[in-house]
C-alpha cells in the first residue's frame, strides 16, 4: 500500500496547528499532527482497521478517529488517500 495525503488534508493539518499556535501552545498542535500522521502511516499496513464513514456508508469510504478528530480515507486497492482531518462534531462533507 502507499500513503498519499491529499491537500485537503494537508490544509486542515496545517489548520490544526495554525490554531494551536494562535492558542499559545504550538507543541500541542504538533503532537496531535504527530499522532495523527502516525495512524495515517498505520493504514499503509492495515487499510481496512478504519470504520466505514456512517454518513457515507461506502466501503471505500473510512475513517479512524483520534479524538477530537476524524480522519478520513479513501482506500483503494493500492493505495490509502487521506482526504480531510476534521474534528468530530462537523458534520462531513468531502
Amino acid at each position: 500500500m502507499k500513503l498519499i495525503i491529499a491537500r485537503s488534508a494537508l490544509n486542515d493539518l496545517q489548520s490544526i496547528q495554525t490554531y494551536y499556535l494562535e492558542q499559545g501552545v504550538p507543541e500541542v498542535g504538533q503532537q496531535i499532527v504527530s499522532a495523527i500522521l502516525g495512524k495515517a502511516q498505520r493504514l499503509i499496513d492495515h487499510p481496512d482497521s478504519g470504520r466505514k464513514v456512517p454518513e457515507f456508508d461506502q466501503e471505500q469510504i473510512r475513517e479512524v478517529i483520534h479524538p477530537p478528530f476524524r480522519i478520513v480515507y479513501m482506500r483503494h486497492t493500492s493505495v490509502v488517500n487521506l482526504v480531510r482531518v476534521w474534528r468530530s462534531e462537523r458534520l462531513l462533507q468531502l
